[in-house]
């Protein structure tokens, strides 16, 4: 049971003591007039500040009239809260930043009396009023004291929300929140999953010296080792410049070569010949290019399928490059799904075709690169590529085509989307489950309910 005990200071007479219990949440309020006590947090101070939602008018720790005309724009980073505000204290109007604390005295404690980054500090914004603060350049600040005008069933209704055991903490009100609000929300969810995508691919940039064919040879190769063999796919292509295997793309035994002699997945051990020749061929191509293979030890290949073992994931990657020229630059050309789609209708060389892993011959089978793995391409690697070549190239035509393509291709089908699914919220594509995956893993398994549009319309009580 967690239990949540009021401030031991109770200043002056109360009229109302209210006792509220949810599930094993115990919150204890003791009011006087507007006066409420209880457990705050700086997230929640963030929200009412942000979104405006206090008792109106305000008035400061020093008795002036405060004015709020613009909150300014939240800092995620190191320095005060909110930046590019403006306040009106008094009869003067203020631009700079706002700093926001439990009490004043956190100032101090949290070392910004020697930091004069907090020089501009134009409003300290705190729940409870403890001690005056100057700051380094010598400023007296200005101190409003939120505890006074904060809505307290605002807080209930987020304590509440926070304390639920549920698989989301709202899975007991969504059905509350319209459809309209649920997938604006997504859509702008979409964007930041997007976004985050392509941090990875703008340092791959940078490591790569904006070769953006080597860096989406990379990202492609990760993606064929899917989820169980990603790192190790991704270090095979990192050890093998496509530049090398591109001078051999016309030859697919050559390409296997490489491949398999760079993956470590062939040795002196295999009683196979064609193991055999492709090792041959690939001890005269590692001399010649003064190529490091990776250790066979990385690869894995317990529970898993056949047909996803990474010897028959390497066999189809080989023969993506056989085929393709300039892969990036025919993606970004391709004006359909079907347009590029094309480009991965992949099978295997005949060798493949009666075997799974090296030495054990197989029933027959063409192992080919199917609509599955290729949406899984598609949402993983092609789309967050178009999307940042996009903003590189400031091409909004490019960005709408890369959000078209999420529009057009079935959702994913994993635990998270049937259980959005079970609470009424339908992935009717990738645009929709990748964002359905964005909320769950950045918003509701960090319990963000106070950054969510689903959740801030629940605690505002709207």
């Amino acid at each position: 049971m967690v239990t949540e005990r009021p401030t031991k200071k109770i200043v002056g007479l109360f009229y109302a003591v209210i006792f509220c219990t949810f599930g094993n949440d115990k919150i204890l309020f003791l009011k006087k007039r507007k006066i409420t006590y209880y457990f705050m947090i700086e997230d929640f101070l963030y929200y009412v500040w942000q979104y405006r939602t206090y008792h109106i008018p305000l008035v400061s720790a020093g008795g002036k009239p405060i004015r709020v005309i613009d909150v300014g724009i939240r800092n995620y980073d190191s320095g005060p809260d909110f930046s590019a505000a403006k306040v009106e204290i008094g009869d003067t109007i203020w631009a700079g930043n706002v700093e926001m604390h439990i009490k004043s005295s956190d100032w101090i404690r949290h070392g910004h009396n020697t930091n004069s980054a907090y020089d501009s500090v134009i409003l300290h914004v705190v729940y409870e009023h403890d001690m005056d603060i100057v700051s380094q350049g010598g400023n007296h600040l200005d101190v409003l004291e939120l505890k006074a005008y904060i809505k307290a069933d605002q807080y209930i209704r987020y304590k509440k929300l926070v304390a639920s055991h549920s698989w989301i903490a709202c899975s007991l009100q969504l059905a509350s929140i319209s459809y309209i609000k649920i997938y604006s929300w997504l859509d702008r969810l979409l964007i930041e999953r997007l976004e985050r995508k392509t941090e990875g691919i703008e340092q791959l940039l940078e490591l790569n010296n904006n070769n953006w064919e080597q860096v989406f040879y990379i990202a492609l190769a990760r993606n064929f080792g899917f989820n169980t063999n990603a790192d190790s796919f991704e270090q095979l292509a990192k050890n093998t410049p496509i530049e090398i295997l591109a001078r051999y793309k016309d030859n697919i035994f050559q390409l296997e070569a490489l491949l398999f002699g760079q993956s470590a997945l062939i040795n002196d051990y295999l009683q196979d010949e064609y193991a055999q020749s492709l090792l041959q061929e690939y001890d005269f191509l590692k001399s010649k290019h003064n190529l490091q293979s990776i250790s066979h030890y990385q690869w894995k290949f317990m529970r898993m399928r056949p047909v996803n073992f990474p010897s028959i994931r390497i066999a189809q990657f080989a023969q993506l490059i056989h085929k393709s020229t300039h892969l990036f630059s025919r993606i970004i050309e391709a004006e359909s799904l079907a347009d590029l789609s094309s480009l991965f209708t992949l099978n295997v060389s005949p060798y493949w075709q009666t075997h799974y892993v090296f030495g054990k011959k197989s029933k027959f089978s063409i192992k080919s690169f199917g609509d599955s793995s290729f949406n899984l391409v598609l949402i993983n690697t092609i789309v967050p590529f178009l999307f940042v070549y996009a903003k590189h190239q400031d091409n909004e035509d490019l960005r709408d085509k890369a959000l078209m393509f999420l529009q057009h291709t079935k959702p994913e089908n994993n635990a998270i989307i049937k259980s959005f699914a079970k609470e009424g919220i339908q992935a009717h594509n990738a645009m929709h489950s990748q964002a359905l995956l964005q909320l769950k893993k950045e918003y509701c398994s960090k319990n963000r309910c106070l950054s969510c549009a689903i959740g801030l319309q629940l605690i505002k009580g709207d």
